[in-house]
């Protein structure tokens, strides 16, 4: 039984925070499998640098990380003037269990993925996000 996967008209520049290099390597060959460039920034705080430095069409940001956690990165990007801060971002975090995914779209984020990650969850999250900017895409428009 083959597996569908959900189709994108362009490819997307994702942005993939994480302090784990393991998590940002898997999550670069998902993407680029699949035509996607992946960009990746170990903390908070240099994610927030490169926000502010490039358009990405979407944010793929872990939780738990040390210094700045994910939730006080996306905190401090809605918080932003510019144009980055209305960049979708997906929570990714491996405790399912404190938060439910309501709670992380209250918190700013756009979508809420479980790890370890399924391909198939991954793309469809990165679908939702990036579908009501369809041709308005931050990166489009930077190009």
């Amino acid at each position: 039984m083959s597996q569908s996967y959900p189709k994108f008209d362009r490819a997307l520049v994702v942005l993939h925070v994480d302090d784990d290099p393991m998590n940002l390597r898997v999550v670069e060959e998902i993407l680029g499998a699949f035509g996607h460039t992946a960009i990746k920034a170990n903390c908070g705080a240099d994610a927030l640098r490169r926000l502010s430095e490039q358009a990405f069409d979407v944010v793929l940001m872990d939780i738990h990380m040390p210094g700045m956690t994910g939730i006080e990165a996306v905190e401090r990007l809605r918080q932003g003037a510019g144009p980055e801060a209305k960049t979708p971002v997906i929570a990714l975090t491996a405790d399912v269990f404190s938060r439910r995914p309501d709670e992380y779209r209250a918190l700013g984020f756009t979508d809420f993925v479980a790890k370890p990650i399924l391909v198939s969850g991954l793309l469809e999250a990165i679908k939702r996000a990036c579908e009501p900017q369809a041709g308005k895409s931050a990166a489009a428009n930077a190009a």
